[in-house]
């Protein structure tokens, strides 16, 4: 799979990504009853923070997936673990499926998501936080290298905090691809 990347625009993309956020299987994302306005200016203080940025990632033409990166040091992880030069956290979101689910999709974006990340100069370590409660993503998360450091506290959710280093994801990706058709991945 590949995929491309572009910047977030708050204004002009707001209906899309308000078409995700506010469907059941993104209730992890935390703005089920968020209306266009609120997405709005969600994305806007995102995109203007100047330490956190949002991207559509694109397949086909067509988006699929919402991905946001952040600095640790900048965000409510600062207070909860040692932030190490080389961090960088990260946010995602797929899209609905349009027509026919495609097997092993998911696994593909947030490989290329995590791709993407370290190929940043600098990074050394993607860090994560979703819900304690989100088990799917756990179970992606270990599929593609992270490893879980524990449950946090933060403001708006119980956490499990996870990082994936460079080497661990090569192995992971490595382990992957090796995998006749990735045979079992289903996300």
């Amino acid at each position: 799979m590949s995929f491309t990347f572009r910047c977030v625009d708050a204004v002009a993309d707001a209906p899309l990504i308000h078409s995700w956020v506010t469907r059941p299987y993104a209730s992890f994302w935390g703005m089920l009853s968020a209306t266009l306005e609120d997405v709005v200016e969600e994305y806007s203080k995102v995109q203007s923070s100047g330490h956190h940025h949002a991207l559509l990632g694109i397949d086909d033409g067509v988006p699929a997936f919402l991905m946001e990166e952040y600095l640790p040091e900048s965000s409510p992880l600062s207070a909860v673990y040692a932030v190490q030069p080389g961090d960088i956290g990260m946010h995602l979101l797929v899209a609905p499926p349009q027509g026919t689910p495609r097997p092993g999709f998911t696994a593909g974006v947030m490989e290329s998501v995590l791709d993407r990340l370290f190929q940043k100069p600098g990074v050394e370590r993607v860090v994560v936080e979703p819900d304690a409660r989100n088990t799917k993503i756990h179970v992606l998360n270990t599929r593609l290298g992270f490893e879980p450091a524990g449950e946090v506290t933060l403001p708006d959710k119980q956490a499990l905090l996870s990082f994936c280093t460079r080497e661990s994801f090569h192995s992971a990706r490595t382990a992957r691809s090796s995998t006749p058709n990735n045979q079992g991945a289903s996300l």
